[in-house]
């Protein structure tokens, strides 16, 4: 026998019990959400296969055909994770970069921010360091890759003006250096958190590491 209450809908409620709620539709835009939160969720699994539309679809117990309502493309799903990433960062790096005037600690905190956003998000972390793109729109990495880019810009501003604050003789060339290094920087621990199955922390030794590597 079904439970009761589910059996038959329009039935009518034992006396002084409540009728069972009406399923809710989602809100516009939640079901977006949704389907996005479930994607990143699937990309935390270390070991996981390509993800499919289908395998993403049977996680939300929606059809295929429901997710393309939403997006057009499962690539429209990744540059929709991508998005996310772009805004959450720049808007916390531009944020540090505006209220902090020392250069070293605007490069400091800008990096920190980066790891930690990784750390709390482990899907994204392989949406950044490429490895599930790699089988997606090329478009896909190469928009990763004007995000790093782009990243190496912000922090080259800030390197540069630690150089000229240290009376460099070359302080573009300085800057240039110190962005790249960063930058790598990140991205190896990026990577090695992914290839540990999120197991070793980006943010690991960070305030030290910080300081041997760029502030000597």
């Amino acid at each position: 026998m079904a439970p009761q209450g589910l059996d038959d809908p329009d039935k009518d409620a034992p006396d002084g019990a409540p009728a069972a709620p009406a399923r809710k539709r989602p809100k516009p835009g939640e079901r977006r959400v949704q389907i996005l939160q479930a994607l990143a969720t699937m990309l935390e699994q270390p070991d996981a296969d390509r993800i499919t539309t289908a395998a993403l679809a049977a996680r939300l117990s929606v059809s295929e055909a429901a997710l393309y309502r939403h997006f057009a493309s499962k690539a429209q799903m990744f540059e929709a994770l991508i998005e996310f990433i772009e805004q959450s960062i720049f808007t916390l790096a531009n944020q540090i970069a505006e209220r902090e005037a020392d250069p070293t600690v605007q490069i400091q905190r800008i990096l920190s921010m980066v790891l930690q956003f990784a750390e709390k998000n482990p899907g994204m972390t392989r949406v950044i360091v490429g490895d599930v793109l790699v089988f997606e729109h090329e478009r896909l990495s190469a928009r990763m890759n004007q995000f790093l880019d782009r990243l190496e810009s912000l922090l080259r501003q800030s390197y540069k003006a630690l150089a000229e604050a240290r009376g460099s003789m070359s302080p573009t060339v300085d800057a240039q250096v110190g962005a790249s290094l960063a930058v790598s920087f990140v991205l190896g621990r990026l990577q090695r958190f992914a290839r540990t199955g999120f197991k070793r922390s980006p943010t690991e030794h960070l305030a030290s590491t910080l300081q041997h590597l760029f502030m000597a």
